[in-house]
């Protein structure tokens, strides 16, 4: 039997057949053998993390099998971007088939966005798909990769682009494990958190306005709010557009100028991808205000949000040497946004008010580009 948990809170992502529920709540680790094993054929697991998030909440994972006589057996990977590409995805695949994976078996995606992504992508193809579940260990994870059923790593030319949509059977956000995230990585996350706000819901970001500080600090309650919120929009865009024909876009704002910067970076610690989609979204509001789509008031409040929270705001607070404007427009033509050649941005018409268009001229990218790439620190 579970403990009934008076903080848990439950998002059912209606897809028909490929429908499951993403729990948020503290301390789910402990009970996650009674979650999983009326899912199981057979009392056994095959689970994929990386060497951080072993070290810190494997044991528990465990334990929290074992109370329901299910076996484990992990493999961690290096953590890191770098981890999310063919190398580091043949070694879990194959050590998948080692471990006899059937495709009655669940695979566990134990850590944050670049587990997910890979374990979930290996999920697709082995054996022509395996169910998994995601067990997110990091604000970005639980209130974005983990929910949506887009897997996949990254290639030479660009991020994310090979992969497939394949929808995890369960999702479990266990807010407790968020307090061992070094204030740096879960600020990246509160960049997706954010991002929410800005793109379809103005009374959220106000309260994100409001509650932010003490979400930071560990105020259990409002982080079990914000991810049940942000996952709930999520939930709700991909129920309406599953494969991004169309709504789902919006989840991209500030992404495609995120993706250009974390190209420009190198996929690497000058910039985590939460800071890229903080320092896109302004970017995003300040070209919607300059196209006169909203007013210079909006890009102003979503900088002195992102600044109060000790976040980046700017391409002066990435460290190194960045491309010129040119350079980086160019990188934004290998996004997978691109249709028919055409760029396409997330644009918004005031806060909470974002849509999709392909109807932005070059030269006010680059005018904006250059305009932020030439402000001092």
């Amino acid at each position: 039997m579970r403990k009934e948990n008076a903080m848990e809170r439950v998002v059912h992502v209606a897809l028909g057949e490929r429908a499951y529920d993403v729990v948020i709540g503290p301390d789910l680790l402990a009970d996650v053998g009674a979650r999983l094993r009326p899912m199981l054929r057979r009392p056994q697991v095959a689970v994929l993390t990386d060497e951080t998030v072993a070290a810190h909440h494997l044991a528990a994972l465990r334990a929290g099998l074992a109370r329901a006589d299910i076996e484990m057996q992990a493999l961690a990977l290096p953590p890191g971007e770098s981890t999310k590409a063919w190398p580091q995805f043949s070694r879990a695949v194959e050590w998948l088939l080692e471990q006899k994976v059937e495709r009655s078996d669940i695979v566990i995606a134990f850590g944050g966005g670049v587990i997910g992504d890979l374990a979930g992508f290996a999920a697709a193809v082995l054996r022509r798909g395996v169910r998994f579940v995601q067990i997110p260990t990091s604000l970005l994870a639980q209130v974005d990769s983990s929910v949506g059923g887009k897997t996949g790593i990254n290639a030479p030319q660009g991020k994310n682009l090979i992969g497939a949509f394949h929808q995890p059977a369960l999702v479990l956000a266990d807010t407790s494990v968020l307090g061992t995230l070094q204030p740096r990585d879960f600020l990246s996350g509160y960049g997706e958190v954010v991002k929410y706000g800005l793109l379809g819901d103005a009374e959220f970001f106000a309260w994100l306005e409001e509650n932010g500080p003490a979400l930071a600090a560990g105020n259990m309650a409002a982080r079990v709010e914000a991810v049940t919120r942000s996952v709930q929009m999520k939930a709700d865009i991909v129920v309406r557009d599953e494969t991004e024909q169309g709504d789902r876009a919006l989840l991209n704002l500030g992404h495609t100028f995120c993706h250009a910067l974390e190209s420009a970076t190198g996929y690497s610690d000058r910039l985590l991808h939460g800071e890229g989609v903080a320092i896109g979204c302004a970017l995003a509001f300040e070209l919607s205000a300059r196209l006169g789509l909203c007013s210079q008031e909006d890009p102003s409040r979503v900088r002195a949000h992102l600044k109060a929270m000790g976040m980046k705001t700017d391409l002066s607070d990435i460290p190194g040497d960045l491309p010129d404007a040119a350079a980086l427009l160019a990188l934004m033509g290998q996004d997978k946004k691109v249709v028919d050649g055409q760029l396409r941005f997330i644009l918004a018409r005031g806060i909470g008010q974002a849509f999709v268009t392909a109807d932005v001229p070059q030269d006010a990218v680059l005018t904006v580009l250059s305009d932020a790439l030439t402000q001092k620190p």
